[in-house]
This record gives structure tokens, C-alpha cells and sequence, in this order.
């Protein structure tokens, strides 16, 4: 795992300026470091080592005659595959790593290469003869890449910190992109929070020429169930598909460990992969909140080592600033910094952890997906059911009103991912400042163009593939590691899952459960007993838990005084006064305090822009 950043339109000064840029990404690569400059671009590289830990590994790496120079980030896990056609192909390897292969591949392949990855990867090559830039970013968003012009200038990289220390960059708040954050808690369109600054989306690839930059899509998720075979073969294919791909991910020269929650997700990988230790963090002594009990119990029943935290709320809010500076842009998502500390204490044991990401997305994981069929009134016709939501929107907003005017609305009118924070009504009265920010909708709508003839379950998963997933869960996921130099792998993000997973019926991604009464649904439900039939029979009750995923207390810490304050102080600064209207925003704060509104996450969505806000332009982007 590695950091990288370059820029063209070099200058005498420029062998300077791309070492101060990578300093602010040493984080990502503290082992090594390495850079290339010529009269027309300069590339560099941060590199922590996992693959050829010798310095033979160190980027960046060329092809045979030089005339192309690339910078890496990610892992190729079906390298050596692919480096045995290019050694057929009578392409001459200096080095054993799968960096060397990327560049080989792209000479014999072009962009064609893409499709025949497996990993994630975000990399550069630079193509001296034709004077022309690739970039490339993985299917689906493991590995970010950043880019920007400025002026005659073009500059990329793993992490927009990295701009700061180019002379060129123009720092500027996007405030379009604050509007849009408000209702997601997230930047879920190619725009980010600084001006001209642009995310390649996951699963395209760049060529930049003469100034001309052209962006293509390379690959894409498509639905198409196949009712053929049976729950019990569905399961079997799911278990033997997620054994291959944990052992492709567990490919390394260093010890891999894993982390560990009570969700099936993370236990899965953990009881799959057998590593020797997992890591578990919580807060507090309730269960809601601390989920170390569990994982210590799991861990010793498949006979691993766990290591665990209990986070403090001293230490949670202490570290904000530290978190969102590594974030690039802000990301409401309390668990966030959950994530920040369980990366951290694995860390000082090793270099190479697995996680549970996009298991959700991809099996249909989330308790929302039950809703389209959620209950009976579900299966009233369409008219009825948006006439009577109709009606129920001009009554007094209330919880049961309310479950009238969602069912009302077709699943493209109201689902817009897993976090719905601020109506657009309610974002514009918040707001002092005006934008060009789009509607929500209009976001999401050419996402549910592509899935329209699909069913509601399958039109979310989609979306959420497509926003919510790389945008925040992969977004943290990255970040969040690499602030401690820890590589983060995601075994469920596998194109192989994700091609099996494409063909798994509805009804076995989210059913009903025919043994109660009521009206249950079972999410992820043949990934759920696929995990059942590959765990010890003593943590075999994992497939059936409730997921936690690291929790965090945010709405009983912004109850009490010292925390009240906190954020009662950030929202009457001078900063909060620029943007919002203050006093929206302490009705929120003091309703939740007296319970009178469960606002947490609405505070936490604002609070968190402020803390990075501060961190990026009032202090320069220093924490």
C-alpha cells in the first residue's frame, strides 16, 4: 500500500515542490520513497511495503527501454497470472512485484489490462514518447485518486492534502458540495469541498494529452438474476467464490491479521482466513456500544488472539481535528473514528489487515432493503398508496404521518442512500450563503436510470454501490488506515463475488423469515448461511447477530455538559456564522439535549464540516 502524487507543467523548482507533497502523504508509505522528474511532469512515491519488501520494490518502476515510468497504489492480487503471458509475450521483469506488472501489462494490453485485474489499485504511467498520462482507479473505489488543473497545471494524487504544497494550488471552498454533504453526511458527487479539485470515479480510467483530458467508464455492476439454481447451491457458490477470494487477499511477504466486530461480516473473514489475530474496539461498558466481550469470545473459540480498545469520549473527541485532516473532505459517519482507533492498535502489530466492507452492498446486507416489502400496506396498489401519501404530506410532520408520505413515494423519490440527513427544504433555511448545489435527487437519478426495469431492493443495492459505498464506507476505510500506515483489504470487494453476486435472486439476498408471526425480514440471507456452514459450530449464532459494526454514542455524549458545550461553542463561532444560521442550529442542539428530538445526527453532520473546516482554512490545513 502506497501514496502517490505528481503534476505537470514542471519548472526548475520542481524536484522541491513534489518532495514537500510527499511529505504530507508519508503516512500512506513511511518505508520508503521514491520520485521521477523530466521537463514535462513529475511523478512521486510513498511506498509501504508488502509485496518485494526489498528495495526492489520501490517506485517508481520502469519498463525495459524507460520510455515508460509508473507510480502504484494498491494491490494486484492475480499478478503473477497475468506476469506469466507477459513473460511469454517476451516482456524482460527486473523486479517481483505486481507494480512491474501493471506497466508490462499496460504496454502489451492498453487499457484493456483493467479487465483483467483483480485487486485494488488507483495508479499512473507516464508514456515518454507520445507525451501522455493514464490514470486508472479500481472497480469499485477501494484506492482513491485526486486531480486538479490549475492554470497550465495538472496535478493528481492519493490524497488533496498532497496540493497543499504545490504553488500553483488555489484553495477554495466549494460550497455547492456543502449544500449536498448536509443531505448525505457525505460528498457523494465527483466534486469535492475544494473548488476545481475532482475524484476519478471507481471503475474509470483517464488519458491526459496535450492539456486534453479524456475520463471513460471501464467496467460496471449488472444485476441479472438466475432463478435456476436452488437456496442450498446458492450458498455453496458463495462459500467456495469468498474462500478464493480470501486467500487471493491474504496474498503478502508480512503478516495479515483481521478485524473483528460482532457482525457476521467481519466475523466471516476472520474464521475464513485464519489469521492469527484480530482486532476489536468499544466504548464503554455497555453492549450497545462495546462489542470487545463478544469478539474476545469469538476470537477464542476459532483459537485466534484478539487485541481490543475501549475507546474513551475524551479520547473519541479529542482526536475530530486529527481525523477530518486525514479525511481530505468531511465525513459525518461517527464510526469514522472507530474505525481511526482499531486501525491504530493494529497497527503496532502488523502491516496487513482484512476487513468486512461491502458485504452489505453487494449480498444486500442493510435493514433498509426490507423496506419496499417491509409490511402489508406495501402491497396495496401504487395509486393508493401515493394518494394517501398525498394527503398525509399536507397533515403535521409526525412519526406515523410520516410512514404514510415514504410509502407514498416510489423508491427513487425517497431512498437516496443510508443516510438522509437534511431535506433540501431544510438545507436552504439552514444556510446563509446561496449555491448551485443539485437537488438530491437529480444526484442519484442517473444511478436508478441504469437498474429501471430492476426491482426496488436491487435499485438500492445499486445505488449504494455506486454512492454511499465509495463515497463513505471505502472512503473511511482508506483513510483511516492509511493515517496509520496500515493496508486495509476488502475481501468482499472482489470482482468474482461481485460477478456471483449479480446472478443471486432477490429473495436470497432479503427474505422474509416464514418462522414468526410477524413480519421479519432476514437480510443477506443465503450470504448469511453460506457464513453459518464455514464457522465453527461454537460462533455459528454470528450468521443470526444483530450488526453493530463498531458503534458509537454520539446522541448520549451530545446530552452531556461537557460535550453540549463543545459543540454549543462551534456552532456559535464566527466560522458556523459565515454559513449557517445559528440559531437553527441551537434549537437542534438544545431539543436533543431535552429530548425532545433524537438531532444527533444532523448536529453531528454540521459539527464535523466546522471541525474540518477549521483544520483546512482557518489553520491551514494543520490539526
Amino acid at each position: 500500500m502506497c501514496g502517490i502524487v505528481g503534476f505537470t507543467n514542471t519548472n526548475s523548482g520542481s524536484k522541491s515542490v513534489i518532495g514537500e507533497m510527499m511529505e504530507l502523504i508519508r503516512h500512506r508509505g513511511p518505508d520508503a520513497e521514491g520520485k521521477y522528474v523530466d521537463d514535462d511532469i513529475a511523478l512521486g512515491h510513498r511506498r509501504l511495503s508488502i509485496i518485494d519488501i526489498s528495495s526492489q520494490g520501490d517506485q517508481p518502476i520502469f519498463n525495459e527501454d524507460r520510455s515508460m515510468v509508473i507510480v502504484f497504489n494498491g494491490e494486484i492480487y492475480n499478478y503473477k497470472e497475468i506476469r506469466e503471458k507477459l513473460v511469454e509475450a517476451g516482456h524482460k521483469f527486473s523486479t517481483n512485484t505486481d507494480t512491474e506488472v501493471l506497466i508490462h501489462g499496460y504496454e502489451e494490453y492498453g487499457e484493456k489490462l483493467l479487465n483483467m485485474l483483480r485487486g485494488m489499485f488507483s495508479f499512473l504511467i507516464w508514456d515518454k514518447n507520445k507525451k501522455e498520462l493514464f490514470g486508472a482507479r479500481d472497480f469499485f473505489g477501494i484506492k482513491p485518486m485526486y486531480y486538479a488543473h490549475m492554470g497550465d497545471t495538472f496535478m493528481f494524487g492519493s490524497e488533496i492534502k498532497s496540493f497543499l504544497a504545490h504553488p500553483d494550488f488555489k484553495k477554495e471552498l466549494n460550497t455547492s458540495v456543502l449544500e449536498t454533504y448536509l443531505t448525505f453526511q457525505y460528498s457523494p458527487t465527483f466534486d469535492t469541498f475544494f473548488k476545481n479539485v475532482y475524484k476519478l470515479p471507481p471503475a474509470h480510467y483517464f488519458k491526459l494529452k496535450d492539456g486534453h483530458m479524456t475520463i471513460k467508464r471501464y467496467w460496471d455492476v449488472h444485476f441479472d438474476a438466475d432463478n435456476d439454481p436452488d437456496l442450498d447451491k446458492w450458498v455453496e457458490r458463495i462459500s467456495d467464490t469468498f474462500k478464493n477470494s480470501v486467500e487471493a487477499h491474504k496474498i503478502a511477504d508480512v503478516e495479515v491479521g483481521s478485524f473483528l466486530s460482532s457482525g457476521v461480516d467481519s466475523s466471516y473473514v476472520a474464521a475464513v482466513a485464519d489469521v492469527d489475530k484480530t482486532f476489536t474496539v468499544g466504548f464503554g461498558s455497555d453492549e450497545k456500544y462495546n462489542e470487545i466481550g463478544w469478539a474476545k469470545d469469538f476470537s477464542e473459540a476459532i483459537g485466534k488472539e484478539n487485541t481490543s480498545k475501549v475507546i474513551s469520549a475524551d479520547e473519541y473527541w479529542d482526536s475530530l481535528s486529527k481525523i477530518q485532516y486525514h479525511m481530505d473532505e468531511p465525513l459525518a459517519d461517527p464510526a469514522a473514528v472507530a474505525l481511526y482507533f482499531v486501525c491504530n492498535i493494529a497497527s503496532e502489530r502488523l502491516k496487513v489487515v482484512l476487513s468486512g466492507e461491502g458485504a452489505d452492498e453487494i449480498f444486500g446486507g442493510y435493514n433498509v432493503y426490507s423496506d419496499p416489502n417491509g409490511t402489508f400496506y406495501d402491497r396495496l396498489p401504487r395509486p393508493v398508496k401515493r394518494g394517501i401519501g398525498k394527503v398525509a404530506a399536507k397533515l403535521p410532520q409526525k412519526r406515523g404521518i410520516n410512514f404514510f408520505v415514504r410509502k407514498g413515494r416510489d423508491v427513487e423519490e425517497r431512498f437516496i442512500g443510508n443516510a438522509y440527513m437534511f431535506t433540501p427544504e431544510q438545507r436552504k433555511k439552514l444556510l446563509k450563503i446561496k449555491t448551485s448545489a443539485p437537488d438530491p435527487m437529480s444526484v442519484t437519478k442517473p444511478f436508478y436510470k441504469n437498474v429501471k426495469d430492476k426491482d426496488d431492493v436491487t435499485k438500492m443495492q445499486y445505488l449504494d454501490l455506486h454512492l454511499w459505498m465509495a463515497g463513505d464506507i471505502l472512503l473511511k476505510a482508506d483513510k483511516m488506515s492509511m493515517a496509520n500506515s496500515l493496508e486495509l483489504r476488502v475481501p468482499f470487494l472482489d470482482k468474482e463475488i461481485m460477478s456471483l453476486a449479480e446472478k443471486i435472486p432477490t429473495k436470497y439476498r432479503v427474505t422474509h423469515d416464514k418462522g414468526t408471526a410477524e413480519t421479519k425480514y432476514i437480510t443477506k440471507y443465503a450470504m448469511r448461511l453460506a457464513a453459518k456452514k464455514d464457522t465453527p459450530s461454537r460462533t455459528a449464532k454470528t450468521a443470526a447477530k444483530k450488526k453493530l459494526g463498531f458503534p458509537v454514542p454520539i446522541r448520549v455524549w451530545l446530552k452531556e455538559e461537557k460535550y453540549y458545550n463543545i459543540v454549543k461553542d462551534t456552532f456559535e463561532s464566527e466560522s458556523s456564522k459565515m454559513f449557517f444560521d445559528t440559531d437553527i442550529l441551537m434549537k437542534l442542539l438544545d431539543d436533543h439535549r431535552n429530548s425532545k428530538a433524537d438531532n444527533s445526527r444532523k448536529i453531528w453532520t454540521v459539527y464535523i464540516f466546522l471541525v474540518w473546516y477549521k483544520v483546512y482554512f482557518e489553520n491551514n490545513g494543520k490539526y
